[in-house]
């Protein structure tokens, strides 16, 4: 038995080396996303945040743009908050009182292992209504979940989607 634990022993130190310039890819078994959407009654605007792990994000980005994209160290940042807002505003519809809510991207970051996209939606003079088709990230992982909290007036209602659902309608 001592031989058979030393000769395994000898042999995964061996093969060890070959195996140190190997890149490897963190993989996480939980696909969760979350958008954040809170109105602003005094600019009469959505504030939305939208977080999404980094590596899956980059990698639907790049099936998307058909060409690589580093949201941790952008060439050309504003190049790739062209290809954010373009994903996003294709993934996420939001309705209020019965309007679309027209989506712009003001910027992204990283934190940690989650990238913050922040969007905006002006000219929404009340908000007591909302209809959401939430779909972000569906087209990668088919165990996607994605949460979405919603704030109006200090009031805030929080569900969650789960693969393939996607609608959501909430009232205030």
């Amino acid at each position: 038995m001592g031989v058979w634990v030393y000769k395994w022993l000898l042999t995964a130190l061996a093969v060890l080396p070959f195996f140190q310039n190997v890149e490897t890819t963190a993989v996480h078994p939980l696909h969760l996303g979350v958008v954040e959407i809170e109105y602003n009654n005094d600019e009469q605007s959505l504030e939305i945040i939208c977080k999404l792990f980094t590596d899956d994000f980059e990698n639907i980005l790049e099936k998307t743009a058909d060409t690589d994209i580093d949201l941790i160290n952008p060439r050309d940042r504003e190049a790739v908050q062209k290809w954010v807002n373009i994903y996003v505003k294709k993934h996420l519809l939001i309705n209020v009182n019965g309007k679309p809510a027209n989506l712009e991207c003001i910027g992204f970051e990283r934190d940690h292992e989650a990238t913050y996209s922040y969007f905006q939606a002006t000219n929404i003079s009340q908000a007591t209504a909302f209809s959401i088709q939430n779909s972000l990230m569906y087209d990668l992982f088919d165990d996607q979940s994605n949460i979405v909290h919603i704030k109006v007036n200090g009031n805030r209602k929080s569900n969650r989607l789960k693969f393939p659902q996607k609608d959501l309608s909430v009232n205030f």
